[in-house]
């Protein structure tokens, strides 16, 4: 979840965008493009040779050979946050954006082919998180009744699901590549914590025991043997919240749960590892950092 202010406040960090992959094989990572501008949250595509990113309200893609940067028709949706996720076979996007009615986030769906955006959940604020493997569903997180908790809504729209109901935030749901698990982050024991639960909202496991950390957006690669995450210390920020520039860490898991290990620090938080941006083949993964200047 990614809440704008009416003045775009995240257009208005004084930042330099750095986008990075960093390889699980050899467990480095390397800068592929500076930014003098706020760029977050890359998503990888099949072809193993784009990344899609959002900056301005925008999304654009970008080219990791050529290093040409093209943005995306998203019709009238230009007010978008870095809640977008692609479907299973990448000829759409979903889009959490900010309507002109009342500045609040709701989720749509884009074809590509078109760029004629679809309203999937007329009911704001909804910040989406994850599409399902077969296609058929979205997930979100949405603030019901001054509650945020975990939704799913068919892909197509419909009548959403409330999927969680623990006091206190839950955000960053995402299936895991088999489409049995919804991964999510919940504050519901004081401290934010990665969750996995069963796409029908049972079965509330946490995964994460952190005493001195607050982790949020686990995302499971493609070939479901991996999971990364981001945390702060818990010193730096309260539980519910994840904002930009912090020192913080990309943590990696099995997705069985067990011990986790920090594979990256760096200065970052939010807009660094927002929506999932593992490569197709699982070897590597994209995040962006970010230096002020």
């Amino acid at each position: 979840m990614n809440v704008l202010t009416t003045k775009r406040e995240v257009e208005e960090r004084n930042v330099i965008s750095v986008l990075e992959v960093f390889d699980i094989t050899t467990q480095k990572r390397e800068v592929i493009a500076e930014f003098d501008e706020l760029i977050e949250a890359p998503n990888w595509l099949k072809d193993g040779k784009t990344l899609i990113f959002n900056g301005h309200g925008n999304l654009y893609s970008f080219n990791l050979e050529t290093k040409e940067r093209k943005q995306i028709d998203l019709g009238f949706c230009v007010q978008c946050n870095n809640d977008h996720v692609l479907s299973p076979n990448h000829d759409k996007v979903a889009v959490s954006h900010h309507t002109s009615e009342d500045g609040q986030s709701r989720v749509y769906v884009i074809p590509f082919e078109t760029g004629i955006p679809e309203l999937i959940t007329p009911i704001a604020p909804s910040y989406l998180h994850g599409w399902s493997p077969d296609g058929k569903e979205l997930a979100y997180c949405a603030e019901r009744n001054g509650e945020y908790d975990i939704y799913t809504i068919p892909a197509k729209g419909g009548i959403e699901k409330r999927l969680t109901d623990a006091p206190g935030l839950n955000d960053g749901c995402e299936y895991s590549p088999c489409g049995k698990y919804i991964w999510f982050n919940s504050v519901r024991t004081g401290l934010m914590q990665i969750w996995r639960m069963k796409t029908d909202g049972s079965e509330q496991t946490q995964m994460t025991f952190d005493e001195d950390r607050d982790s949020w957006f686990a995302h499971v690669s493609p070939d479901g043997k991996q999971v990364v995450y981001i945390a702060y210390n818990k010193d730096d920020i309260n539980p519910g919240d994840h904002p930009a520039n912090k020192n913080v860490e990309i943590r990696t898991m099995s997705p069985n749960g067990g011990e986790c290990k920090t594979l990256i620090k760096l200065f970052g938080g939010q807009g660094t590892i927002n929506v999932n941006s593992w490569s197709p083949d699982s070897k590597k993964f994209a995040f962006v950092s970010f230096k002020l200047k």
